[in-house]
């Protein structure tokens, strides 16, 4: 069976994403999509707004076959380490090809553009050191980099969100030596970062902004997600009596900053360079998350990367737990979400020649990362109210989500 492999985090899974699963699978000519899906927290360091399982069901109910969890320690973290952390997992079960969607929509700037970086890989590293010391954030400064060593704009825009992630994703794959094939399709009808919903296909951003405002699931969020996401949300709402966002967690984190001395934040994953000093002085006088947001911004600490280090501070994920993943070269276990018969059929053809552990169920594993995951299941429902929390919270023992009609 020919599988080809979408990194995802589907928050919420909507007919964009349906769109890019159905072109996926027609340009590889694939009998089997596999998504690598980010958990509970997202690569931009927030919580999602409803939980993995029910993202995972929404997938496998629009067209996905196999889904597998990211883990956390490669899910909350800047694009390159993402990239790797999926293409190691997807590798792991032999997918023939990566499809992501890009601004672009074509494959060879990004694999030039690959090229071009590699013959200047330590300028590159010289020239982003220099200007992370300047104060640039870290994406201003590979930015700024990347254009130091030649790779033009009009070749391959690296300001665009999609494109700087479809980049990190073929770096992942050469550098570590896989041999799937990178492939992509350009992002159709709205943009990574539009704000408001304007068609059928809206951005997860538009979306998510627009349930938030009320709480609830109306036009036209209806009409820009598929019937399994609609009900699923629903059913979240239901079970839990909300939507995540970090409004909810801001008690914890305050609590967690004003009873933690600063040698314990130091030790804080993404706690660098005196942010420690900054969160413990701006503590008191912040009124909501949004705003302590603002009163630690900097022009240095970019909004994505707070928010990943507050992921960070609420699960209690230190820079020690986490800091092996650089030499990470294969995936540390292979978590199953949830799968269709087809993708179990797939799931058993690789079972004999897959490395990592393979997991469908969190307690089959003992591994220091799933310990990690434990961590972070228990902080994310934390906002919701005590005899709920308890029953989502089985969730995370509990066997893979299988769908036998798909």
């Amino acid at each position: 069976m020919k599988a080809c492999g979408l990194i995802v985090e589907y928050n919420p899974f909507h007919n964009g994403h349906v769109y890019h699963l159905e072109e996926a699978r027609k340009k590889t000519n694939s009998d089997v999509v596999i998504g690598v899906m980010s958990g509970n927290f997202l690569q931009r360091g927030e919580p999602a707004i409803v939980d993995k399982w029910h993202r995972a069901e929404a997938a496998l109910k629009s067209g996905m076959d196999l889904v597998l969890e990211l883990p956390y320690v490669f899910a909350v973290q800047h694009a390159d380490l993402f990239a790797k952390g999926a293409v190691l997992t997807l590798d792991s079960l032999r997918a023939d090809t990566v499809v992501f969607g890009s601004e672009l929509g074509d494959i060879d700037p990004f694999i030039q553009s690959y090229q071009q970086y590699k013959q200047k890989e330590e300028d590159y590293k010289t020239i982003l050191q220099e200007f992370l010391r300047k104060g640039y954030s870290f994406p201003e400064a590979g930015r700024k980099a990347y254009k130091y060593i030649g790779l033009k704009s009009d070749h391959l825009d690296l300001t665009q969100p999609n494109n700087i992630l479809g980049f990190s994703y073929v770096k992942a794959i050469f550098d570590e030596k896989k041999t799937m094939k990178p492939e992509t399709i350009r992002r159709t009808k709205s943009g990574y970062h539009d704000q408001e919903i304007k068609q059928d296909i809206a951005s997860a951003t538009s979306i998510r902004n627009e349930i938030l405002k009320t709480m609830e699931i109306q036009e036209p969020v209806k009409d820009s997600i598929p019937p399994a996401t609609y009900h699923l949300l629903t059913e979240y709402k239901k079970k839990s009596g909300m939507f995540h966002h970090w409004e909810p967690y801001f008690p914890y984190l305050q609590y967690k900053v004003l009873t933690t001395s600063i040698a314990n934040l130091q030790a804080i994953h993404g706690m660098e360079e005196g942010l420690e000093y900054r969160l413990k002085k701006t503590v008191k006088q912040a009124r909501t998350f949004q705003h302590w947001m603002e009163l630690i911004k900097t022009k240095r600490y970019t909004w994505t990367r707070l928010q990943r280090m507050f992921v960070h501070l609420l699960t209690n994920t230190t820079s020690e737990e986490i800091n092996t993943i650089q030499s990470q070269h294969e995936a540390p276990y292979i978590r199953v979400l949830g799968m269709t018969e087809k993708g179990r059929t797939y799931l058993h053809s690789q079972k004999k020649d897959t490395a990592p552990p393979l997991l469908s169920q969190l307690q089959q594993g003992t591994h220091p990362f799933l310990e990690i995951e434990e961590k972070a299941a228990d902080s994310y429902y934390l906002p919701v109210q005590r005899s709920k929390q308890i029953e989502l919270r089985k969730r995370e023992v509990g066997p893979p989500i299988i769908i036998s009609h798909t």
